[in-house]
């Protein structure tokens, strides 16, 4: 499904800086929206020293979200590692529209974020936990 949602310019070019961490985009997430329902833009952004935990509470309870976050774990074998992470926040509180809306939008911003290997979809806070659902999915691609 296909709804005319475009990325705007901003994104593609912050990702590519964030992917590297150069400046001004030494940053641990992205938070974005879906602005008049035509563009993806940058929300919000995460500085280097927040935290997932910090991410989650900026996301809307009624209302839905793309993330891209730089996701620091350790790994099965005990090495510190980090993973670029897309998530996708379509609570069931949002409205239909708005569910709609990011889901058939989704693909458009991927493929802006090239690169990114790792889609989680996320509808209520549970699955946003980092333990037992964010860190054992991150894990498979350590």
């Amino acid at each position: 499904m296909t709804t005319g949602v475009a990325v705007s310019d901003e994104v593609s070019t912050s990702f590519q800086k964030f992917k590297l961490q150069q400046e001004p985009f030494k940053l641990r997430y992205f938070v974005y929206e879906i602005k008049d329902k035509k563009t993806i833009v940058i929300e919000k952004q995460g500085a280097r020293e927040k935290t997932y935990e910090d991410l989650v509470e900026e996301l809307p309870e009624k209302d839905s979200r793309y993330v891209l976050i730089d996701l620091e774990f350790e790994s099965a074998d005990g090495r510190p590692t980090s993973k670029l992470v897309f998530i996708s926040w379509n609570p069931d509180t949002a409205s239909i529209r708005s569910k709609m809306l990011y889901s058939g939008s989704k693909e458009v911003l991927k493929s802006a974020l090239n690169g990114v290997g790792i889609h989680i979809n996320a509808t209520d806070y549970s699955e946003l936990d980092f333990e037992t659902s964010i860190l054992p999915t991150v894990k498979k691609f350590a």
